[in-house]
């Protein structure tokens, strides 16, 4: 396909979560949280310190321990032992603190609030993947909160240093001269290949049972809600016979803490209005069926509830009446020609994510520039069955499809533009090449800005490090500064 430069930066999760996430991983697995588990994950020498200093960028020093449990957690993450990989490590540590202190000179500042954002996504992450946060606090051996404030620092320096290198790109751009200067200097016996791309709109029908069929199962919700709380059966017991939610119903409906971000907003009203002990009504949170839950403790705001769900099954009923709609959209839109298909998709669509686009399909792998042609080989295999038997400004009849989540719709598709295989041209491929161009120009714009920094920096790395090829850059010849950490 095609070949960039190197990619400059490449930031690592922070030391702290890495360290928790260990743990979190080692307890999943049911091995005791001891430092001799720790140990042997990391796979340190007998008599070889964990503290100390690796490397010193200015006056930040970077903690061998801060590399050990990155690699750590690389590992834990079913990769094979590559020491080649603390290198790696090492390096993106190093341009994370150049960076860092370069925004202390620029005054290039984050928001207080956007630390406490992306620390609070991360413990959200890490309740999830632990089962809830009290097993998360075991784990860690102290206290959300206390974790949090552990970590604060580094996410804080993270989120600096990716705003330094935002700032160092901010006024990039390209020219269509500088697009075509890129084109003319690939080999012409190399250009990139790009596979089949299509456009594809989609108009989607999903099955909605009648207030009459969702009664049904709201009334079995109800009944399980009356067993538990007029007849004083075991709630954990009816949420592992009953409950449809695979995450919570083998732990008794547990879900966990969680804040006012962590579920559907249904959900999230009903647990932060009550008190612990208490029992929510019966509600409907659209997208997933009826849920009934307790709230077992309050902390600030966090809430630990367990739940029950009840989900509903679609009915051919409602498939049916999916069908009339989707065949009268059909109609206006073939037969009748009132309206046009990107209105149709507004008006008519069930799926949010393309309604509001003219019913136009995102290349999932290009969602930030919202790029509307999808490879071939990306569609849906199913959607693309049918795409593949279009003309280009051709609308599908009504076709049912199933999806991974095994549930049901139907949709018109719309296929609005098709390019065939091909080797890369600047008529059909300017955009792409555009792509290409800005991320080689930023490549270098930043390959430059570190090889400036480093000469003007003062950088220290322990002689363990000296024979990394990708640091070779960052080790100060000998007439300037001593490389190696004392």
């Amino acid at each position: 396909m095609r070949k960039l430069g190197l990619v400059i930066l490449s930031f690592i999760s922070i030391i702290s979560v890495a360290k928790a996430q260990l743990v979190v991983d080692t307890a999943k697995a049911k091995a005791p949280v001891t430092q001799a588990t720790v140990d042997s994950v990391i796979a340190r020498p007998p008599g070889r310190t964990l503290d100390k200093i690796a490397a010193i960028v200015g006056n930040s020093p970077i903690l061998q321990s801060d590399i050990e449990l990155s690699y750590a957690q690389y590992l834990t993450q079913g990769m094979a032992p590559n020491p080649d990989v603390k290198c790696r490590i090492l390096q993106s540590l190093l341009t994370q603190k150049l960076l860092a202190q370069q925004a202390i000179i620029d005054s290039v500042e984050v928001k207080d609030d956007e630390v406490d954002n992306s620390v609070d996504r991360r413990m959200r992450e890490m309740i999830q993947r632990a089962g809830g946060q009290d097993k998360l606090e075991a784990y860690l051996g102290r206290s959300i909160i206390q974790f949090k404030d552990e970590i604060r620092p580094d996410m804080k320096e993270q989120l600096v240093a990716q705003r330094m290198q935002q700032k160092i790109t901010e006024k990039l751009n390209v020219t269509p001269l500088d697009v075509k200067k890129y084109f003319d200097k690939l080999p012409k016996d190399s250009l990139p290949s790009f596979n089949k791309e299509v456009e594809v709109g989609e108009i989607v029908f999903q099955p909605k049972l009648s207030k009459e069929e969702k009664d049904i199962y709201r009334q079995k919700a109800e009944e399980l809600r009356d067993r538990i709380v007029k007849k004083g059966e075991d709630f954990g017991t009816l949420a592992r016979l009953y409950s449809q939610d695979p995450g919570s119903a083998p732990e008794g409906g547990d879900a966990g803490f969680g804040d006012r971000q962590t579920w559907v907003k249904e959900f999230t009203a009903n647990a932060f209005r009550l008190k612990a002990g208490e029992y929510s009504p019966v509600f409907e949170a659209p997208d997933y069926g009826f849920f009934f839950l307790q709230v077992i403790e309050r902390r600030g705001e966090q809430v630990h509830v367990r739940h029950i769900l009840i989900m509903p099954i679609i009915t051919e009923a409602s498939l049916d009446r999916a069908k009339g709609k989707a065949d009268s959209a059909y109609n206006l839109l073939i037969k009748n020609k009132t309206i046009d298909f990107s209105a149709a998709a507004n008006f008519y669509s069930d799926n949010k994510e393309t309604k509001y686009n003219g019913g136009m399909m995102l290349n999932a792998e290009n969602v930030q520039v919202r790029s509307t042609y999808i490879p071939m080989d990306k569609l849906d295999p199913k959607v693309a069955l049918v795409v593949d038997t279009m003309k280009v400004g051709s609308i599908s009849q009504p076709t049912l499809f199933t999806g991974a989540d095994g549930k049901s719709s139907y949709k018109i598709l719309y296929l609005k533009s098709a390019t065939d295989a091909h080797k890369a041209n600047l008529e059909q491929d300017f955009a792409k090449l555009k792509d290409y161009a800005f991320e080689i120009k930023t490549n270098k714009t930043i390959s430059d800005w570190f090889d400036k920094r480093r000469k003007e920096t003062f950088i220290k790395i322990d002689k363990q490090y000296q024979e990394c090829d990708i640091l070779k850059k960052w080790i100060m010849p000998a007439t300037t500064t001593t490389a190696q950490v004392k």
